[in-house]
């Protein structure tokens, strides 16, 4: 397993599990696949409504708390401090733990100046290792960065072979907060299994479209989560580390970079519109 030194001296797994859309009857037995082929690093969300699988799975499995690596987020609707702080404890308690290791504010919108306030104090009581932000372009990233007292430690970001986030990455590494990606197989967009340069690159290790590509977000020191239900999914994800691409395979991959999103642009003001209907939800 590779690590990644965040900001604040804490070890973060560069290969976790995300459990994204995965259903709630279903994340309990995917999370406990997941920890026997050998992740550690989870990646849960208020706003998945699946934090308790994963609590019950790292319960049921009988390992050290410490072992794990535990990331979710404060979701729009509990943002401001308040609300946020009350969200915390919930999540804790869904989660079945004392603390979390990694707490993100899920999407720039709202007062997440309240909720990052809310954030800081849990984090200097020890309910959180670290802290950061997810969605945040470079703009809000720096704005909130200068203004708060903990740096943001993580940006999970959009990013995949398509959307490189080669700009966000720039100011990210200035400021020292370690860009993680969602979406590392665009979920599929943009035909992304079958694209040829990395059909290409596989053939040449024996590995798969989706190892080359998670193996060159390694490689670019981007932090991975990626999500499956089969537990044969999983384990071809885990695989990555056993080869290595070369500079010239990189350089070629990163030239598939089409720098912007596949989903949705955060700045946008449709966007923002839309997430403004959630405040309040």
């Amino acid at each position: 397993m590779f690590y990644k030194t965040l900001n604040n001296k804490v070890k973060m797994p560069q290969l976790g599990f995300g459990v994204y859309q995965t259903p709630v009857d279903e994340t309990k037995r995917a999370v406990l696949d997941a920890i026997e082929v050998g992740y550690r690093a989870f990646d849960t969300a208020q706003a998945y409504g699946n934090e308790a699988g994963v609590g019950e799975a790292i319960k049921e499995s009988g390992l050290p708390r410490e072992e794990f690596f535990i990331t979710t987020k404060i979701w729009i609707s509990n943002a401001g401090y308040e609300k946020a702080k009350a969200s915390i404890e919930e999540s804790l308690q869904k989660l079945q733990t004392d603390y979390i290791d990694l707490l993100l504010i899920h999407q720039p919108f709202g007062d997440y100046y309240g909720t990052y306030r809310a954030m800081e104090e849990a984090y200097k009581a020890g309910k959180l290792r670290a802290i950061g932000v997810s969605n945040f372009s470079p703009d809000r990233f720096i704005d909130l960065q200068h203004f708060v007292e903990i740096k943001p430690a993580v940006n999970q970001i959009e990013t995949h072979i398509f959307q490189q986030q080669k700009v966000a990455k720039t100011y990210l590494d200035k400021y020292n907060c370690q860009i993680e990606s969602w979406g590392p197989f665009a979920e599929g967009r943009n035909d992304f299994f079958n694209t040829p340069t990395l059909k290409e690159i596989g053939e040449k290790y024996g590995k798969s479209v989706a190892q080359v590509a998670l193996r060159f977000l390694l490689q670019s020191d981007v932090v991975v989560i990626p999500k499956s239900v089969r537990k044969e999914r999983m384990q071809e994800n885990f695989n990555i580390f056993d080869f290595e691409l070369t500079a010239e395979e990189m350089a070629t991959i990163q030239d598939l970079d089409q720098g912007k999103s596949l989903f949705f642009d955060h700045q946008a003001p449709e966007t923002a519109e839309f997430f403004m209907t959630l405040v309040k939800k």
